[in-house]
């Protein structure tokens, strides 16, 4: 049973407790001002924590009565977050579902995770998106920003209007004091700022003016109002190079939360995981998250052109300053991938403590959908997945057969290669040719097959640099700036 914290005795706090008798004043007036329900980002850190805790002693304040709507508490899993913190976060919403109810408050615990096609290792290994740079940001908006953005729009359907309650502080960074100043100009009521990429939403920061200093000091002198202990909270801190923590990304002007703990652990957007680097080094209890930091450095190389097709995803061509420019990986290169994460999920297990053994890197869920895109998107209809799977867990792959219809046998393809010789290219347009014709073989009308062969051999060069020529001619013909891109 998680203990039901006594209410605090606001009005005889000490004088330099002023600050927390007027932030618990202002939650309570701006909670009782109207009837738009909040909705409160929490990732576990320690700025997010204080938010949510000041809420949730504000409302302990309050009468019964006066508790008239609902608080949500979102927090949005990525699948790829560092496996400490998502376990002290999943842990923590446990124990906020368990002592709201206890405690007759209006609070609404929900972890958020991302689609299946918008998952890290669907779009990496599956579709082949090159791990994130800063100019190819593809994962904040699909892992993050989406499922967020998705939640608290099925709030406003319901309700008209939503509050957003943000652990954001001006001494996070310059460009988040220039950001929040510039919001609160705006304000359309009393600490309420409007939230320029969801309608019908304003954003509350109750501890923006807050320090770090101030905010870990209100952590450590108060209790958690849920039963979570502020004392491990800051043993994760502790554990790390860094203090930083990912807020909750609404949009795509949000920092990346790259250089915090309380990241991804694949995340490349930074040169380095120091934060990772320093929780194995620093606490004997972590050193069994060496396997993820190798892949996460392996994914992070700066020239990865050996590993991308020199094509885009849908076949094109894009040349900039005379080269093209390389699209998605490999498949070599998406089975490798495979074969590296699921070896690291296996040794993990095996290897590290009691508590990691049933650790889950990657979803079957999320492994039906690599093996279907592999097979029926890009015709790669030896079916690889499976064979891979088994090899690096020792285990049959627990999926259904895949239609004889559309792979093809190891033999076929065995075959198929001594054809080509070393011809990579050309095996692997006959081998789209065959999937294509195949998939049409299942269908009651064979209407379009003529033109999905077309755009088969439409993308078929010898080579990179036949590729880079044709774009080359291409450019010329249509009168492009040389210095600029060009898609073919």
């Amino acid at each position: 049973m998680t203990a039901t914290p006594q209410p605090l005795p606001l009005l005889d706090l000490p004088a330099h407790h002023r600050n927390l008798r007027d932030l618990l004043a202002d939650i309570r007036d701006l909670y009782l001002a109207d009837q738009v329900p909040w909705v409160i980002g929490y990732s576990g850190g320690k700025d997010s924590t204080l938010t949510t805790a000041l809420v949730w002693m504000a409302l302990a304040g309050l009468a019964p009565e006066q508790r008239t709507k609902s608080v949500h508490v979102i927090s949005t899993d990525t699948l790829v977050e560092n496996p400490v913190i998502a376990a002290w976060v999943q842990r923590s919403l446990t124990s906020m579902r368990t002592a709201a109810a206890e405690q007759s408050l209006p609070i609404e615990v929900h972890r958020l995770t991302p689609k299946l096609a918008d998952t890290f290792w669907v779009n990496l290994i599956g579709n082949g998106y090159a791990a994130p740079r800063p100019r190819f940001r593809w994962c904040t908006d699909r892992l993050k920003i989406r499922p967020s953005n998705d939640f608290i729009r099925s709030v406003v359907d319901k309700h008209g209007q939503v509050i957003l309650v943000l652990g954001t502080r001006k001494t996070e960074s310059t460009a988040r004091a220039r950001t929040m100043t510039k919001h609160e100009a705006g304000r359309v009521r009393d600490l309420l700022s409007p939230n320029g990429s969801l309608p019908n939403s304003l954003v509350y920061t109750p501890i923006e003016d807050l320090s770090t200093d101030e905010v870990w000091m209100l952590l450590m002198q108060y209790p958690n109002p849920w039963g979570h202990s502020h004392k491990d909270l800051l043993a994760l801190y502790r554990g790390a190079s860094d203090d930083n923590e990912c807020p909750l990304v609404v949009d795509t002007t949000t920092p990346s939360c790259g250089t915090s703990r309380f990241g991804c652990w694949t995340c490349t957007m930074v040169q380095q995981d120091k934060s990772m680097q320093a929780m194995i080094l620093n606490e004997v209890e972590y050193d069994w998250m060496q396997p993820l930091l190798d892949l996460r450095n392996a994914l992070d190389i700066e020239d990865d052109r050996h590993l991308r097709d020199f094509r885009r995803m849908n076949g094109s061509l894009l040349i900039h300053r005379e080269r093209l420019v390389h699209g998605p990986y490999t498949q070599q290169a998406r089975e490798d991938w495979l074969r590296k994460l699921l070896h690291a999920q296996t040794w993990v297990r095996a290897n590290g403590p009691d508590h990691v053994r049933d650790l889950t890197l990657i979803t079957l869920d999320e492994l039906h959908e690599i093996r279907r895109i592999w097979v029926f998107a890009k015709h790669e209809v030896e079916d690889t997945l499976p064979a891979i799977y088994q090899d690096a867990t020792g285990e049959p792959f627990p999926g259904k057969q895949i239609d004889d219809m559309v792979t093809v046998n190891r033999d076929m393809i065995d075959v198929l290669r001594d054809v080509c010789g070393d011809d990579e290219q050309q095996f692997l347009t006959l081998r789209a040719l065959l999937a294509t014709e195949r998939t049409y073989r299942t269908a009651s009308r064979r209407a379009g097959l003529l033109d999905a062969l077309t755009t088969v051999l439409g993308h078929h060069f010898d080579n990179e640099d036949e590729a880079l020529n044709y774009a080359l001619r291409q450019r010329e013909m249509n009168g492009h700036d040389p210095d600029q891109r060009a898609l073919f």
